[in-house]
C-alpha cells in the first residue's frame, strides 16, 4: 500500500574530496538546519576528471563519518566514476555507465574494492548508487554477493523488490509536492544552479516533516514485486523523462 502523506527522501551524488567545497557548502547547512538524513552517494576512488573541482579536501573523509553519525546514509557510488561503458541499463537513461554490460567477476571486484575504501575511511556503506544510473543483473548478484541488499533508483512510488534487492526509488530532480508514495529527491551538487539551493530550502520549510530516512523506509516497508499499476507507472516515468532527455538535446541543437 502506497503510504500518504508523501514522504520524501533526499540523495546526494559525486561526492569525493575534490569534489566543488563551495557549491556542496549550499546545501550541507540546510541539511543540518532542517535535520535531513539524507542519502550521501560517495564515489570511493574517483578517476573522473569531471569532479576534480577543487583540491583534494583533508576533512571530507571526517565530514562524511560525522554526517553518517548524525543519520544520513552511505551509499557506494561505482568505483571510480569512469562512466565508459556502452551496455544497457536495467534503468536505460544514459548510453554510457560505469558498470553495466561489465563482466561479473570484474563488477564483483570493483564493488568489493569500493566497500573497502569506504570503510577504510571509517564510513559504512548500505546502499548502491549507480553512476548515470547504470547497471544490470550482474551487478545485482555482485552486491547480493557483498551483502548489499538495497539500490537507489527505478521509478515506483514506492520501494519494491527486483533481481533480490530492494529498490527505493529514485524519481525528482528537484523538489516537487506529491500527494502519496516515497519520492527521492537526487542533488548533483557540484552541477546544481544556486536556484535549485533556494528552491529546496523553500520546500524544506513546508515539507521538512515529511522527509524520512533508509532506515525509516527499511523498518516500515515490506517491499514486493511491482504489480501492474505500478509497472505502468515506471514505464509511463520512464518514457516522460525520455522525451524530456530528447527535447534538451534538441533544444540545445538550435
Amino acid at each position: 500500500m502506497i503510504p500518504r502523506p508523501a514522504q520524501y527522501l533526499l540523495r546526494f551524488d559525486d561526492l569525493c574530496p575534490t569534489m566543488s567545497r563551495e557549491k556542496w557548502q549550499r546545501f550541507e547547512p540546510l541539511i543540518e538546519r532542517y535535520s535531513i538524513r539524507p542519502i550521501l552517494a560517495v564515489v570511493p576512488d574517483n578517476r573522473d576528471p569531471g569532479l576534480e573541482l577543487d583540491e583534494p579536501d583533508p576533512e571530507f573523509w571526517t565530514r562524511m563519518a560525522a554526517m553518517e553519525a548524525a543519520g544520513a546514509t552511505i551509499g557506494l557510488h561505482g568505483y571510480r566514476h569512469e562512466c565508459e561503458n556502452g551496455g544497457r541499463s536495467l534503468v536505460p537513461i544514459h548510453r554510457f555507465s560505469e558498470f553495466a554490460g561489465l563482466p561479473a567477476q570484474t563488477q564483483r571486484e570493483w564493488i568489493h574494492a569500493g566497500l573497502e575504501l569506504l570503510r577504510g575511511r571509517g564510513l559504512n556503506p548500505r546502499i548502491w548508487v549507480a553512476p548515470r544510473h547504470g547497471f544490470d543483473a550482474a551487478t545485482l548478484q555482485a552486491l547480493r554477493e557483498e551483502g548489499i541488499d538495497l539500490i537507489s533508483d527505478g521509478f515506483g512510488r514506492a520501494p519494491f523488490l527486483r533481481g533480490g534487492v530492494m529498490w527505493i526509488p529514485q524519481q525528482l530532480w528537484a523538489p516537487e509536492p506529491k500527494g502519496e508514495g516515497v519520492w527521492t529527491i537526487l542533488v548533483h551538487a557540484n552541477a546544481a544552479p544556486d536556484a535549485l539551493a533556494f528552491q529546496l530550502e523553500a520546500f524544506l520549510k513546508h515539507y521538512a516533516g515529511q522527509f524520512t530516512s533508509m532506515d525509516r523506509i527499511v523498518a516500515e516497508f515490506r517491499p514486493a514485486e511491482l504489480g501492474l499499476l505500478e509497472r505502468a507507472f515506471e514505464a509511463a516515468a520512464l518514457l516522460g523523462l525520455k522525451r524530456r532527455q530528447l527535447a534538451n538535446r534538441l533544444s540545445r541543437r538550435n
